[in-house]
């Protein structure tokens, strides 16, 4: 007669933690460079996440509506055309507008460090320059949704 292994207190895992992340990857505006727009949302998929991709010439509008419309839980806003300062705020408004406020919001591109810090204390989430490695991004945004997933628990 086998002796049975002792009962646990482990739980499964909650269905929430066990689905991917999904990421919705923008280029706002008149900017049509969308190679670092690729190369991220490939590194993001690469990583396990769910990516949908906008293409090119996004307003902030249809990027809200984009974000509602496929449940994502970050939107990552790729700009080099230095209306970062109009472009971000105003994604998050609509977003907000539309009680989606648990959405992040980051992003990156050309952006100057002191934009970056006032974005950041208007609610904007940590935004990335040229050259940062991709795996950056990744560990960004799990860290982020690992965090909401505890607090909403």
């Amino acid at each position: 007669m086998r002796d049975e292994p002792p009962a646990t207190d482990i739980k499964p895992p909650d269905n929430r933690s066990m689905r991917p992340i999904r990421v919705l990857v923008a280029k706002p505006g008149l900017d049509g460079h969308d190679r670092g727009a690729k190369v991220v949302a490939a590194a993001l998929r690469d990583a396990g996440m769910e990516v949908v991709y906008t293409g090119l010439h996004q307003t902030p509008e249809m990027i809200a509506s984009a974000a509602i419309q496929e449940d994502v839980d970050v939107v990552g806003l790729s700009l080099l055309s230095g209306a970062h300062m109009t472009l971000f705020p105003r994604v998050r408004d609509l977003l907000h507008a539309e009680a989606r406020d648990d959405i992040l919001i980051t992003g990156g591109g050309i952006i100057p460090k002191e934009d970056m810090d006032e974005l950041r204390r208007a609610g904007i989430g940590r935004l990335f320059g040229p050259g940062t490695p991709t795996t950056e991004l990744v560990e960004y945004i799990r860290g982020w949704f690992a965090e909401r997933e505890r607090q909403e628990a």
